[in-house]
């Protein structure tokens, strides 16, 4: 039986998510096991996710996917870099994934491969620190870079799924990996397009977050899954939905209270950004307002926004290179049929328990306390909030049955 990888944020998970998982069955066939690295309550561009962790598992499980491993704060809130580094990891300590798959503008694997190999090459490097010497942002220094080298093939650094496509080629370079990475076209609107930009296309995932902010999740039920509809509606009941005020009131609460040496020890902390979020944070009364005055041309918002949470967090440059632990999210009965096979295959500890995870090593006791501090952090933040301690209590979700 073939396994597939998706590295994923679902948030929230909708039609387009289940159209990829069908394309990749389609593709290397009908019985292929899905398995997904899927952030935590934050995600990639420095904000939280629209609904908690377990929802999120559960809702990909009755999408389509089969397991559902945690992809580490540490690395869901990192740069493209680290967040496909991270996921790699996670999928290929599994022992089973055979395939990565992944959404893209070009749908064009090998140019993917042919820009992340470049992109690791001696003569990249001295071209891109030419142009951050020169003092433009680091992507557009990196796309003039990658246009040296490659002519218009360097197009690709300039889309969002396809930066994200070559940052998962160059995981799997650096990493010696065997999984074979496979790139699908996307079907859906552009990455962060609003609701009508692109109609007949799936919505994007930023479109239908502001449905949710401003109609409540019944407003979701055209674009997702009716499974997966029925579960937001229920999270929203139950107020398990993040509140967006409190989490900014939480997370300037905590910047204000940090010190210059604090800081400083943030990771991504460099070049003086972290003198700039000090001053920033001094008169910010929301998270926007702090993000716009931190801003400059060389640093991208989602930059900033990560920077953010790591000092809200207290995410320190000491963190391990990569995920220590294999955490168990969610399965269904595939799912936990490659779990019995992943537990003899791993590379890394294996388990539904954050808390038995880590007594397993030092590394894997200082990510599972970074991921819980976030989850704490979380559930202050939720419409009801509620107690701490919910990272070393939560059961995984194993649905009786997930349409495939």
């Amino acid at each position: 039986m073939r396994t597939a990888g998706i590295i994923s944020e679902y948030n929230p998970f909708h039609r387009g998510h289940a159209w990829q998982i069908g394309e990749l069955r389609r593709r290397l066939g009908a019985e292929t096991a899905v398995i997904c690295a899927m952030s935590g309550s934050f995600v990639q561009r420095g904000d939280f996710a629209v609904m908690r962790t377990h929802a999120r598992a559960e809702a990909a499980v009755r999408g389509g996917a089969d397991l559902v491993l945690e992809l580490p704060l540490p690395w869901a809130i990192a740069s493209a870099e680290g967040f496909a580094a991270g996921g790699v990891g996670v999928l290929a300590a599994t022992g089973a994934v055979d395939t990565l798959v992944f959404g893209s503008e070009c749908g064009d694997t090998e140019t993917l491969k042919a820009v992340a190999a470049a992109l690791e090459s001696e003569s990249f490097a001295a071209y891109l620190r030419q142009g951050l010497q020169e003092g433009v942002s680091f992507a557009a220094a990196r796309e003039a870079a990658a246009r040296k080298l490659l002519g218009e093939k360097a197009a690709v650094l300039a889309q969002p799924n396809d930066i994200l496509g070559v940052e998962y080629c160059k995981a799997l370079l650096r990493q010696h990996s065997a999984l074979v990475p496979l790139a699908l076209p996307r079907r859906g609107a552009a990455h962060d397009a609003p609701l009508d930009a692109a109609p007949g296309r799936y919505a994007s995932a930023s479109a239908l977050r502001a449905l949710v902010r401003a109609g409540g999740a019944a407003a979701l039920a055209p674009h997702v899954p009716p499974a997966c509809l029925r579960l937001y509606m229920q999270a929203e009941a139950e107020g398990d939905i993040l509140d967006g005020r409190a989490f900014g009131i939480a997370v300037l609460s905590r910047l204000r209270a940090m010190d210059a040496a604090g800081l400083r020890a943030v990771r991504g902390a460099a070049e003086g950004l972290e003198n700039r979020l000090a001053a920033a944070v001094q008169g910010a009364g929301t998270l926007d307002e702090l993000v716009q005055a931190m801003r400059t041309k060389r640093y991208a918002t989602a930059r900033l926004r990560r920077l953010v949470l790591d000092a809200a967090l207290g995410y320190t440059g000491d963190l391990p290179a990569l995920p220590p632990y294999l955490h168990v999210l969610g399965a269904n009965e595939t799912g936990l049929a490659v779990l019995r096979c992943a537990r003899q295959a791993a590379l890394l500890p294996l388990s539904h328990s954050l808390a038995d995870l880590a007594a397993r090593s030092a590394p894997a006791a200082r990510v599972a306390a970074a991921h819980a501090a976030a989850e704490d952090l979380t559930a202050l933040c939720l419409r009801h909030p509620a107690p701490m301690g919910a990272a070393y209590t939560a059961k995984p979700v194993f649905p009786t049955s997930g349409a495939k």
